[in-house]
């Protein structure tokens, strides 16, 4: 600090400070009034590093006193340390597992797949069905329409599931006479002109509902499924009713391919079809049957405390109507500690992939898997009842398990490469790996099963599409019920179980059967009634030839009356009534 000058007797006085090591004293820097105090300095700090981290000084041999005073708990164990073994979970299924009905009568094909199309389903089908023709009718549209019968719903359901065994270019060579198409069937049961009116015509939902439920489109009372409804509701509660779930369980996605442009459609890029309407499906893992399911209709607008992930996981899971003692396998899209947690307290075990940056997975770096490392290697840490295992295979593998022990010998035969030639070599495998790759493929097991014969055909209706996946639901849930059915029976003098190929030949044959002796003649409805009509005078013919006075071999008569019913022009005045007689078969 500059030196103070002297002048007479007195010295200037002196600034005043604290002094120094060197003696010297420092000015004191003026502070003003206390006021809001200034933010501290932002520092930036490096991705990754945690903000909470305190700077130890390293001991002698290098570790910090942190990382030298961290508990045994928390770092990551060899698989040569020992396990708890978690207690097994006490298997108390609602109901015995397996078929639910009576298994000692005598089930044939077309009686399995009615427990899921039921007759009061039918009944709807066609009675909306008729409803939404004679609507397209009144629009305009101008095709030939009877009215749909239970005869023809069953034909028509048959030719379905032949177009899934036998594949043609065109829709339409199912009805060529010409060789090579010159298939007897289905043209010697229904026309082109007729399955395609009924096809066209397809409706699940009575019309007149649909439109009062359109007019509530941006409200909250809008329902973006009814016109799936009744068949939707109706295939849930049959494939949760006839079917009691083995111990083990997956849930996954199933994606319904389509081009369609709406809000519906979603996105999964680890899908083989990656764009089309999205399913979560619970399944039996053993043999894949269909035991729940709901459609992913978009995001809730309704704000919930959990992900779409747990969301989904709770719906699939009837705790009632399942029971306890279940396993529950799952993959990383699912798999979260508090999931886990949340079934431990209601008797269900999990197990699944877990994504190894989750928030919930132990970030410790003590005794952590190297980067590079030996196939077959892995760590293990524990978390009150929720095992953490990280394993490398061909990349490293995260599970996260309240079932398993971390590991107990097991080993996973794979291919490697030594010395230039590929040989089978036994890989040691953590127990939660061995169960997950046995136990997960429920819901793909059930797809593949689905896509061998498909009945889905291109269509401009969202709604169809589904109603297709539907009628191969409950196809192939059905032959899963025959299969069972034959393993319970134990009878070396019964035939064998049909395949799937020879299960959906019968099924057609019966349906077949089943449309012969089945009634005819529709519900009398106030739209399927005869009743005689004019025709349409802005019409450019506003009069057509009688189609009774044309058969008995006068073709030139022309008449303005029609059947409302059977759509045919018939005479109707005070000479002639071509109508009645028409109606009385004369």
């Amino acid at each position: 600090t500059p030196s103070a000058s002297v002048s007479g007797p007195s010295r200037a006085p002196q600034p005043r400070g604290r002094r120094t090591a060197l003696g010297l004293l420092q000015p004191q820097v003026f502070t003003p009034q206390p006021g809001p105090a200034a933010p501290p300095p932002i520092t930036k700090r490096k991705r990754g590093c945690s903000s909470l981290r305190t700077s130890t000084p390293p001991t002698k041999h290098g570790k910090s006193r942190l990382a030298s005073t961290e508990s045994e708990e928390d770092r990551w164990h060899d698989k040569e340390e020992e396990d708890n073994k978690p207690d097994p979970p006490r298997f108390m299924p609602a109901r015995i597992p397996g078929p639910t009905f009576d298994t000692s009568a005598a089930w044939s094909p077309i009686s399995l797949f009615q427990l899921f199309f039921s007759a009061s389903v039918v009944r709807k089908i066609i009675d909306n069905t008729n409803a939404n023709a004679a609507k397209r009718k009144e629009a305009g549209l101008k095709f030939k329409w009877e009215a749909l019968t239970m005869k023809d719903f069953y034909i028509f359901l048959a030719i379905l599931i032949f177009t899934s065994l036998v594949t043609v270019h065109h829709g339409s060579d199912y009805w060529r006479k010409k060789w090579p198409y010159n298939f007897s069937f289905p043209s010697d049961h229904m026309k082109r002109d007729r399955f395609e009116a009924i096809l066209w015509s397809l409706h699940l939902s009575d019309p007149k509902e649909a439109e009062e439920n359109d007019k509530k489109k941006n409200t909250a009372e809008y329902d973006r499924l009814f016109k799936l409804k009744p068949l939707y509701t109706q295939m849930v509660n049959a494939c949760k009713a006839h079917f009691q779930p083995y111990q083990n369980l997956s849930i996954d996605e199933q994606m319904i391919a389509t081009k369609a442009r709406m809000s519906m459609k979603q996105y999964t890029k680890d899908k083989p079809t990656k764009r089309g309407y999205k399913l979560f499906v619970l399944a039996d893992s053993s043999i894949g049957y269909t035991w729940n399911f709901f459609i992913y209709a978009g995001k809730n607008e309704s704000p919930t405390a959990h992900s779409v992930s747990y969301s989904a996981v709770m719906n699939l899971l009837p705790f009632p109507l399942l029971g306890g003692g279940y396993i529950l396998y799952t993959n990383n899209f699912y798999t979260s500690p508090a999931l886990f947690t949340e079934l431990s307290r209601k008797n269900i075990r999990c197990c699944g992939t877990i994504r190894k940056n989750h928030i919930s997975v132990p970030q410790t770096q003590t005794n952590e898997l190297p980067k590079k490392t030996e196939r077959g290697d892995m760590r293990w840490i524990r978390s009150g009842n929720l095992l953490f295992v990280k394993w490398m295979d061909t990349r490293e593998v995260t599970m996260c398990s309240t079932v398993h022990q971390a590991y107990s010998g097991q080993t996973v035969k794979r291919k490697v490469k030594e010395a230039g030639v590929w040989e089978n070599k036994s890989i040691p495998a953590p127990d939660s790996i061995v169960d997950y790759n046995k136990n997960m493929g429920g819901v793909d097991l059930s797809g593949a099963l689905i896509t061998l014969y498909s009945v889905r055909h291109k269509t401009m209706k969202w709604y169809k599409t589904l109603f297709y996946h539907f009628v191969d639901i409950a196809a192939v849930n059905s032959y899963l019920l025959h299969k069972e059915l034959s393993k319970m029976r134990q009878d070396p003098t019964r035939t064998k179980s049909f395949t799937q190929k020879t299960f959906m030949e019968q099924l057609a044959k019966e349906m077949l059967e089943f449309a012969g002796s089945a009634a005819t003649s529709p519900r009398p409805t106030p739209s399927t009634t005869c009743m005689p009509m004019f025709l349409n005078k802005q019409e450019t013919r506003a009069r057509k030839y009688c189609k009774r006075c044309y058969n008995a071999g006068t073709p030139r008569v022309k008449t303005a009356v029609y059947c409302r019913r059977c759509e045919v022009p018939l005479c109707l005045n005070s000479k002639k009534n071509c109508f009645q007689l028409w109606h009385d078969g004369q």
